[in-house]
């Protein structure tokens, strides 16, 4: 079990985090979201132990995490820390990169690994070529494979995906926490793309300005979102009266958070928008509108024509 008991930081005497505390199970995929500065970053090294911690402490099982001023070479040796400048080294080829940390004495063993690791990050065909013909997102799939080759028993990750193509990113994510998840390896994935967290994450902590704004389920997190913010870092979202929505007393009326899917166009809706945008998203399109001049957005099965008054009810 990993343990962080409220631990703050700060590189100048400006808290980064503040007062963070939470347990991971082993074997758990943990997203770490928030919008960028919040302290996600900081938040995996304090972790790793590229840091002393200002105030708290941080357990791995019975091991406590220090920081540089105990470790002559900085990080825990049963850690891994993928940060977003990936450190390959670039004279060498890709299988050379990926078997840099294993063992030299069992070459048999060594290639079969390097070429079970090459097949999860689908880079197989570049085993020998050197890492600097890489483009980015190769990159980041042979550094993914690297930190991978003497299994941790904590991986933590920072923006594993952002340079790797959309196409290939789904089938990444698949393969890769798949694996984590049939070696029981503990995750912590700091990312801003949502997919990270509502697919393959066990629970989701969310960061605001250091600070842990909630820590859940990521499905309960998406479904009942504490505030307008937690909801934003899955998309956009509409904060409104229920009142505009629906017939409710007057002492019922609240505030309440719905995503775009969550309001439909009816004719017998009480809230009358008016159409400023259409967005095709592929299966649907995104409607941009206004109500009260306040921007509004809802799914549509077509475009609407600009300035179009439509009627919208919860879905």
């Amino acid at each position: 079990m990993l343990q962080v008991q409220n631990i703050s930081f700060g590189y100048t005497e400006k808290p980064v985090v503040q007062n963070i505390y939470f347990t991971v199970e082993k074997g758990q995929n943990i997203a770490v979201i928030g919008e960028s500065g919040c302290g996600k970053s900081t938040l995996l090294k304090l972790i790793y132990g590229l840091y002393d911690l200002d105030q708290g402490q941080i357990f791995w099982n019975d091991t406590e995490v220090l920081g540089t001023s105990f470790n002559l070479v900085p990080g825990m040796p049963f850690m891994k820390y993928l940060s977003q400048d990936f450190d390959l080294m670039p004279y060498i080829t890709v299988a050379e990169n990926v078997g840099k940390y294993l063992s030299n004495m069992f070459p048999d063993q060594k290639a079969a690994r390097v070429q079970e690791l090459l097949e999860i990050v689908e880079m197989t065909e570049y085993a020998d070529v050197k890492a600097k013909y890489l483009s980015g997102g190769q990159q980041q799939r042979v550094a993914l494979a690297r930190v991978l080759a003497l299994e941790p028993e904590v991986l933590l990750l920072d923006e594993p995906f952002s340079h790797i193509d959309n196409f290939r990113k789904n089938a990444l994510r698949r393969n890769l926490f798949a694996y984590l998840k049939s070696q029981g390896i503990t995750v912590i994935v700091a990312t801003h793309d949502s997919t990270d967290a509502l697919s393959f994450a066990d629970e989701t902590i969310v960061l605001q300005n250091g600070k842990m704004v909630d820590k859940a389920n990521s499905q309960d997190l998406y479904n009942n979102p504490i505030n307008k913010y937690v909801a934003s870092l899955f998309g956009e979202v509409n904060e409104l009266k229920l009142s505009q929505l629906i017939t409710v007393d007057e002492d019922l009326d609240e505030l309440v958070l719905l995503y775009p899917h969550q309001l439909k166009v009816a004719e017998n809706g009480l809230m009358n928008v008016v159409v400023k945008q259409s967005y095709f998203k592929g299966g649907y399109y995104l409607i941009k509108a206004v109500f009260d001049r306040k921007v509004i957005f809802f799914e549509h099965e077509s475009a609407l024509e600009i300035n179009k008054e439509v009627r919208l009810m919860i879905s």
